[in-house]
């Protein structure tokens, strides 16, 4: 793993913009709490599934995606797809309850700059921001993963 300088910092006036796509309200609503604890983060926008996640990229125009995998209508997967093509500067995240060796072995697109497993997030998932603004990647060690699942 690697973290690098946020791409924001308190004497910054504009604030990192951060788009969570969860298809459970109370998630959501969760990682708000967790990122919007940062003075200089905000959620610009919330999804329910992938494609009102490519929805929102063009609509907020967000630093950073934080992207459930098991969504209905299009999953995470899918909608990581999309939008490395239409927003390819965009780092996404990809956000899940399971996360395996061959799951991250085989993600479909460079956009996907990280992973977090949900039972981490609390711990992780401020560090994978970090890094991925930073112009850096986060995935969990590969140790870690069974104990995350």
């Amino acid at each position: 793993m690697r973290t690098a300088t946020p791409k924001s910092s308190p004497t910054t006036s504009t604030p990192v913009r951060i788009l969570v796509a969860d298809d459970h309200e109370v998630m959501r609503l969760g990682v708000r709490n967790l990122l919007e604890a940062r003075p200089d983060w905000s959620i610009c926008g919330e999804a329910s599934n992938g494609k009102e996640a490519i929805e929102k990229t063009l609509e907020c125009r967000p630093d950073v995606i934080i992207l459930d995998i098991a969504m209905p209508v299009m999953n995470g997967l899918e909608a990581a797809v999309h939008i490395a093509k239409m927003s390819p500067p965009v780092p996404i995240i990809l956000f899940s309850l399971h996360l395996s060796d061959d799951l991250i072995d085989r993600f479909p697109t460079d956009g996907i700059r990280g992973a977090v497993a949900k039972g981490d997030s609390a711990r992780d998932l401020i560090n994978a921001i970090e890094a991925v603004l930073g112009g850096g990647t986060f995935f969990p060690n590969r140790k870690s993963l069974g104990a995350s699942c």
